[in-house]
């Protein structure tokens, strides 16, 4: 199986500092993390934090020997008022020396309430290109929300016509949002996909329960034999976000950490 970025997702601290994402990510193994800048959410690091504190974050992943390759920095790119908070993002990202910069599309409303069509949503996204060329960045979309499948941000990555632009296809949300065939959505939006979040999924299609790797029902084989065929290094970011009710303690989080690690490592990949 070929070498690829093989990374955990530091949302699945969610309600834990960065520090204990990093020992817990660190002590699983991983050589690399997607760090979570997301507003109201988790923001492990974020634009309104101190330049002391940043470096101080930039210290301790040199230290722990984590590279920060990619940054969620979710923000509703649709939201005219939101676009400074998500350049803050990407110029963020960039501090860190991330290549990615992970974001899902949002509300793609227009005042009307009428549901913007995907060739308004790729006129939007336009919009970033001068600033990821500026940054060296990669925008990937993320399938989530109205957004909920792999072929519709496909049609959108297309439309938007950049290399600077590509499809985040995360496993669990195109069950829980899209409500599809997995291994079919994949595949057929396979050329545009840049990025992959590997989220389990078990409980109902619509039950917000997303385990550890190897501990609910999504296909992961037949996705990464697609992926080998198909000569695709996309970097994988594991996320892990539990149920509703979350994570008990910090050592539940670090378990699932450990054995998504040991479940890729079942499946022939090293990291």
């Amino acid at each position: 199986m070929k070498q690829r970025i093989i990374a955990v997702n530091s949302n699945c601290y969610h309600g834990y500092s960065i520090e204990e994402a990093i020992a817990g990510i660190k002590a699983s193994g991983f050589k690399y993390i997607e760090l979570t800048a997301t507003k109201g959410w988790t923001e492990h690091v974020f634009p309104d934090q101190s330049f002391e504190r940043l470096l101080q974050v930039k210290d301790l992943l040199d230290e722990n020997g984590l590279i920060p390759f990619a940054m969620s920095g979710h923000t509703n790119l649709m939201d005219t008022e939101r676009i400074p908070d998500f350049v803050k993002n990407i110029r963020l990202a960039h501090f860190f020396g991330a290549r990615y910069i992970v974001s899902s599309i949002g509300e793609a409303h227009l005042k009307d309430n009428a549901v913007a069509s995907n060739e308004v949503v790729a006129e939007h996204i336009k919009g970033f290109l001068p600033y990821l060329e500026k940054y060296d960045m990669i925008l990937v979309l993320e399938v989530h929300g109205e957004h909920g499948t792999g072929v519709i941000l496909k049609e959108i990555a297309n439309l938007v016509d950049s290399p600077r632009v590509l499809v985040n296809y995360d496993t669990a949300n195109a069950i829980f949002y899209g409500d599809v065939d997995v291994e079919k959505d994949f595949a057929a939006s396979l050329d545009k996909i840049g990025y992959v979040h590997l989220k389990e999924k078990a409980g109902g299609r619509q039950e917000w329960d997303f385990p550890a790797l190897g501990k609910g029902y999504v296909e992961f084989p037949e996705i990464f034999a697609m992926l080998d065929e198909a000569d695709n290094l996309s970097p994988f970011s594991i996320e892990i976000e539990f149920t509703q009710a979350g994570p008990k303690d910090l050592d539940e989080i670090n378990k699932a950490v450990a054995d998504s690690a040991e479940y890729l490592r079942a499946q022939g990949f090293e990291f």
